[in-house]
């Protein structure tokens, strides 16, 4: 099963990935905007977000390797294919998985110097470093290595599917800075890592046998929760779904932001977001074997009052590698993201009109760069993206980003938002210059959504 589970999560993250939302960030005054920065300032009384339909992003994606490298049509065998791979990726290339859907998305102006958000939101987020050495093990076996030490090290990802329920505030402090803040309640409804593993695997040429394999100072865990229930695994998927919802694996977060103006026409923003932590109580199973064993093949002695050569061997790997399970609680902690952006904006100045009956000066293009991180397991992953944004009207806006980020030295990607009445739709897609053939992609978005927003 654990087998099977780490196909699973292998497969999945090839099909979807997602952190860095640069087309949304601070794009068009969109609601969803603040839940990329909660201290950004908004123009309208009310929003309401169309009940599942308010934010949804998906995006595919991996580094050091495309989908069409594996199964590209092209008359080679997957073996030789899954060798050409391996000699290209290394320790550090990973994949990666984000995907998000505005369950509920509200907010309202207290007064004309607080806005007050909230809502509920899905979320699949996880990680996954290439276990390089392992993969080779199995696609090559050991033969060809002998003295070398393959790694448990390399064996570290994490996934969660989880809720949050969150509450924020903007506040515009003064005609120049406005600050932000957000409150989230976690729900864990998955949640399978494991990470600071060690421990090697070295064949050497034996003296009794051909080889002797060396397994040293090993110290694998496996951590789930939400999984298994009374010893089996959980296969409905509505109780996965329903767990989202104060499922029991409970924690809490924060999110912080600001935007700050020098001028009309010159702005900085930054955020802080995902401050915060799991507790994980309900459904646990935690599986960890550790020690070390040596194995020189089996001695097939004559001995009549003792043939059972393979229960021997099975006894002596149990006592000397052993592994133990348990149900302890645990905690996990989220990945946190960290935003900052200069932008310039400049062209005509025209006038819109706002929540409180006047109308605020705005200038019809806009340039600027943003800065990406999120803290993972392995090291710190960044961005850095160039965007220009044009507004063809008051309620009709553009942007068009260009980020370079651990996938791509070049990611072209466009949005739009337009609204009808109170109505507003935007659209927004990464990577378009690999659309024509998304298999060999590094990664492709796609995000949308639809809100109310009442003036």
């Amino acid at each position: 099963m654990k087998t099977k589970l780490f196909y699973l999560v292998f497969i999945f993250c090839i099909g979807v990935y997602g952190q860095n939302k640069q087309v949304l960030y601070d794009f068009a005054g969109l609601p969803q905007t603040l839940l990329l920065n909660p201290g950004l300032e908004t123009n309208y009384k009310y929003h309401i977000g169309v009940p599942m339909l308010s934010g949804f992003s998906s995006e595919i994606g991996s580094t050091g390797f495309t989908v069409s490298d594996l199964f590209a049509a092209d008359n080679r065998d997957i073996t030789d294919k899954v060798t050409a791979v391996l000699a290209n990726i290394s320790t550090s290339d990973f994949l990666s998985i984000n995907a998000k859907i505005d369950v509920i998305n509200i907010g309202y102006r207290l007064d004309d110097k607080t806005y007050l958000s909230g809502g509920f939101y899905n979320e699949v987020d996880g990680i996954g470093y290439l276990p390089k050495d392992g993969i080779t093990l199995i696609n090559e076996g050991n033969a060809a290595y002998l003295n070398k030490s393959f790694s448990a090290s390399q064996i570290l990802y994490k996934l969660d599917y989880l809720g949050v329920i969150h509450a924020g505030i903007t506040r515009k402090i003064d005609d120049n800075l406005t600050l932000g803040g957000r409150f989230k309640i976690y729900s864990s409804s998955l949640n399978v890592e494991s990470t600071n593993n060690t421990g090697t695997f070295t064949s050497n040429l034996g003296n009794n046998n051909i080889y002797v394999h060396y397994l040293e100072n090993i110290d694998i865990n496996f951590r789930t929760s939400g999984l298994i229930k009374d010893n089996e695994y959980i296969n409905d998927a509505s109780t996965y779904i329903g767990n989202t919802f104060f499922g029991g694996n409970m924690g809490v977060g924060l999110d912080f932001g600001l935007s700050y103006n020098f001028s009309p026409q010159l702005q900085f923003s930054a955020s802080l977001l995902d401050i915060g932590f799991i507790n994980h109580t309900k459904n646990i199973k935690n599986t960890i074997t550790k020690g070390s064993f040596t194995f020189e093949g089996i001695a097939f002695d004559y001995d009549t009052n003792n043939t059972n050569y393979w229960q021997n061997l099975n006894d002596a790997f149990e006592e000397q590698l052993p592994t133990e399970e348990n149900q302890d609680s645990y905690i996990s902690w989220r990945p946190a993201k960290f935003n900052a952006a200069i932008k310039y904006s400049f062209g005509e100045k025209r006038s819109k009109y706002c929540y409180d009956d006047t109308y605020k000066d705005f200038f019809t293009d806009a340039f600027g760069a943003q800065l990406y991180s999120v803290f993972r397991p392995l090291s710190q992953q960044f961005a850095f993206t160039g965007f220009y944004e044009k507004s063809f009207s008051n309620k009709l806006h553009a942007k068009l980003t260009y980020t370079v980020d651990d996938f791509s030295y070049s990611n072209i990607g466009f949005g739009i938002s337009t609204q009808i009445w109170k109505i507003n739709f935007y659209g927004l897609v990464d990577n378009i210059t690999e659309l024509s053939d998304i298999s060999s992609a590094n990664n492709v978005s796609l995000q949308f959504g639809f809100n109310l927003l009442f003036n």
